[in-house]
């Protein structure tokens, strides 16, 4: 009984190594570090008839800025971006939520990028940007819907 037990154990054991040696490379996540973070009022074209999501509350359009640093030396894609958004008066804009967005693709080095939010229209700028970070991975890992990127 005891040799069964040891014999179940090491099975399991080379199984869990095995997987290790042949799990994809899209699990670890990469850090991408952020700097220059703005925001300006979206153009005419993508703010028009804007509303707060779940309701028919008006809302401004804002773009929020940066640089992308990625050090990995390979493109990052599907990078998360989260970060608190405060209003003039230290009030959070997104209730309950830090995910800002999604950069679809970081290349090597310092890229620019822009995500598009929705701010009420009753809360006042100018807008705070606090505690904004990014993590992506080396490949996709969820469906694009759209052209593929060339990479």
């Amino acid at each position: 009984m005891k040799f069964k037990t040891v014999a179940i154990v090491a099975i399991a054991i080379l199984f869990w190594l095995a997987s290790l040696a042949i799990a994809p490379s899209t699990h670890a996540l990469t850090q991408v570090k952020l700097k220059n973070l703005g925001y300006r009022d979206c153009p005419a074209e993508l703010a028009e008839g804007m509303m707060t999501s779940g309701s028919t509350q008006r809302a401004n359009c804002f773009l929020i800025t940066g640089t992308a640093i990625n050090s990995s030396g390979k493109y990052v894609v599907d990078a998360d971006v989260f970060g608190r958004i405060y209003d003039a008066y230290g009030n959070t804009v997104m209730q309950n939520r830090s995910r800002v967005g999604t950069i679809p693709v970081i290349p090597p080095g310092e890229s620019e990028f822009e995500i598009r939010i929705s701010v009420a229209a009753n809360q006042p700028t100018p807008l705070q940007l606090e505690k904004f970070k990014a993590s992506g991975f080396s490949s996709r890992v969820r469906p694009y819907y759209y052209d593929d990127f060339a990479l």
